[in-house]
């Protein structure tokens, strides 16, 4: 039997190997990964004294109330499910309270939940190895030889899918990662000297590759994710934060902390800065320039040039994502703007809250009628109840649904998006005509195009008529090879080797392991592998994994048969399926949610229901005259033709329902 006094004792010695003394004044990333790693050691301590078996480890000692133990007095507020909550009529900026019953449920700097228990090697914490405990086959191998670029290209998805849809990861994950406090830049663990950092994780590059032994490569920098901290602080393998809320909340534009909200504001009329650069052509802002930790996230040429700003430090990682990041900015402004107007007594705070209220609505109304229905397929979203309603109110709000982000999502099923990526970004004229096109790994991390007058709506254009490539196993080698590649090199990193390694290093289970889950047959041969994957993936594989049950979950699933009317294979659809269904259900302030303080009325809803993607570009851009219906589709001149911005078809967001 454990005692209390047994986990004091643990954690006593845990806490001198990981140099934690006194509670932390704050709450950072930081201090939470040095009390997460006394957590996990505390977890192995206990785990080696009462020789636990895994499933005591994963599921028996986070039932252990550390609240009754010296951990307590560790416990950041943050962390505690026994602090009070009140309704009130805008969502927090960390996400707590959301839900009033468990307070933590969803919130920023809380670990992703897991959908089976994890697979660390030692139960506690070590990367996942194969089903007789040997070392999984190098990452850099199965991309090499599995995710090797074809070049085929999809016939109706746009680009703008894939961007829109890593912009709602980008809402809903951000893993905390190993940095220097100090300066935030990425330990080297590749280099020769110093000691290494505990978190090093890098990937070995083998010397017969084909790419990497050209440039004399034998390792690819990567560290672990920080150590989390659960809910009251409780013991159990090793976690990973999140330090976005788990919400559809648009905090990719406002921020998940308060500190990094109230930096973004103008703090007058509602407003976000901005940066006018162009004012004088007329040209609408952009983003606010990063100033502090300006390398954080950009490659600059000279020191005189800054990335972006925003409310997700991952606004600059490609072009793509910075434009809609300035899109979505310039709506704010938009909307405080004309709800100033009609409500001239409204102050900052109010017009910022309300602004705010409308823009988290409009995505999460986006992302359910215009990019879930293309990536699952009609029968799936029906499947979930994942369609909204036409009019009126949904009463499926349930507040016994945890809205956690699952760590197989995370790290692999909302991954799916690396299929999609072009070689290059195209530019198209107003007309729809290609202009020019960029290496898409040319504009990692260097958005700085943006600076040029008109350059933004070409983008814009361009991801509404560029076609997306095709969705199955192979992934171009602007991210295989070239990814956040520096100008003086002639190589980068590689996008699937972190996938693999990501999920190994957070337990994450295999393939088959997903396939249970979700009520499909699993693939314990590979003669029956083929019923799911093409016979070459299957030969593939059979060439470098001992066993199908080793199969990672993001390469397996990635290469799946898609489903009819689906993009995707039947283990990410039910992967994703869930985790958006829950999103829907367990969030206190969704947009179709009445009886609560932040309802809208029955008007305002039915305002929010007309605005496509198409009428946001519209009203966002600098001079867009004409877009298709459905930004997400390739424009079709019978199933999805291009309209004025004026027409009717395109209605605009009617701000006259928030009269007071």
């Amino acid at each position: 039997c454990i005692t209390y006094e047994s986990v004091n004792e643990a954690f006593l010695q845990a806490r001198e190997k990981a140099g934690l003394r006194r509670p932390p004044h704050t709450t950072t990333v930081f201090t939470l990964a040095q009390l997460g790693s006394a957590l996990q050691e505390t977890t192995r301590l206990l785990a080696d004294r009462f020789r636990l078996s895994r499933d005591d480890v994963a599921l028996g000692l986070p039932r252990i109330n550390t609240l009754r133990t010296d951990i307590a007095d560790f416990c950041p507020r943050s962390h505690r499910t026994d602090r009070p909550c009140r309704a009130t009529r805008y969502r927090r900026h960390d996400g707590g309270c959301n839900n009033l019953q468990h307070p933590t449920w969803g919130s920023a700097l809380l670990p992703f939940k897991r959908l089976l228990p994890p697979v660390y090697a030692d139960g506690v914490s070590e990367v996942r190895a194969d089903r007789e405990g040997f070392s999984l086959p190098n990452p850099r191998v199965v991309s090499a030889h599995v995710h090797r670029d074809e070049g085929t290209h999809d016939r109706a998805v746009s680009l703008m899918f894939a961007a829109w849809g890593q912009l709602v990861d980008h809402d809903l994950t951000f893993t905390a990662e190993t940095k220097d406090p100090s300066d935030l830049r990425e330990p080297n663990c590749c280099g020769s000297g110093r000691p290494r950092h505990p978190n090093c994780l890098p990937v070995s590059l083998p010397p017969d590759d084909h790419f990497f032994r050209l440039n004399k490569q034998a390792c690819m920098n990567m560290l672990r994710s920080l150590a989390g901290v659960r809910s009251d602080c409780r013991l159990g393998p090793r976690a990973q934060t999140n330090t976005a809320t788990a919400y559809i909340d648009g905090n990719f534009v406002y921020g998940s902390n308060v500190r990094l909200a109230d930096e973004l504001r103008l703090l007058k009329g509602g407003l976000l800065k901005t940066l006018p650069a162009f004012s004088d052509l007329g040209l609408k802002d952009l983003m606010p320039l990063k100033l502090q930790f300006p390398d954080d996230g950009c490659i600059r040429s000279s020191p005189d040039i800054y990335c972006f700003l925003a409310g997700d430090n991952r606004a600059n990682e490609n072009m793509a994502l910075a434009v809609l990041h300035t899109m979505l900015v310039r709506e704010h402004n938009r909307i405080a703007s004309e709800l100033s107007e009609i409500n001239p007594a409204w102050d900052d705070e109010k017009l910022y809250q309300e602004t705010r209220h409308i823009v988290a609505a409009l995505v999460q109304h986006i992302t359910f009628t215009e990019f879930l229905p293309m990536l699952l397929g009609k029968e799936t979203v029906q499947k979930y109840d994942l369609v909204p309603e036409s009019e009126g109110y949904w009463d499926g709000y349930a507040p016994d649904v945890d809205v956690t982000i699952p760590s197989a999502f995370s790290t692999a099923a909302f991954r799916f998006g690396h299929s999609l990526l072009p070689s290059v970004l195209e530019r198209w004229s107003p007309n729809h005509v290609r202009i020019g096109a960029l290496r898409l790994s040319e504009t990692l991390k260097r958005p700085f195009d943006l600076y040029k007058p008109g350059w933004c709506d070409q983008y814009v254009i361009g991801l509404v008529n560029q076609v997306a490539q095709a969705m199955d196993q192979g992934v171009t080698e602007e991210v295989t090879n070239h990814l956040f590649q520096q100008p003086s090199h002639r190589y980068g990193m590689d996008l699937v080797s972190l996938n693999l390694q990501r999920a190994r290093e957070h337990g994450v289970p295999g393939y088959n392991n997903y396939r249970r889950l979700c009520g499909l047959q699993p693939l314990h041969h590979w003669a029956n592998m083929q019923h799911a994957l093409s016979n070459e993936t299957v030969r593939r594989y059979q060439d470098i994994y001992r066993h199908p049950d080793d199969v990672d979950l993001w390469s397996a699933a990635i290469s799946e048969h898609p489903m009819p009317g689906s993009l995707v294979g039947p283990t990410f659809n039910c992967i994703i399926a869930r985790t958006f269904k829950d999103l829907r259900r367990g969030d206190r302030f969704w947009y179709e949610n009445s009886g609560w303080p932040n309802s809208f009325t029955p008007e305002q809803l039915q305002a929010i229901r007309q605005v496509k993607l198409s009428r946001l570009l519209c009203d966002a851009s600098d001079n867009l005259e004409t877009i298709q219906v459905y930004a997400m589709v390739l424009p079709d001149f019978h199933t999805n033709p291009r309209i004025s911005c004026r027409s009717r078809v395109l209605p605009r967001l009617d701000l006259t329902m928030w009269r007071d």
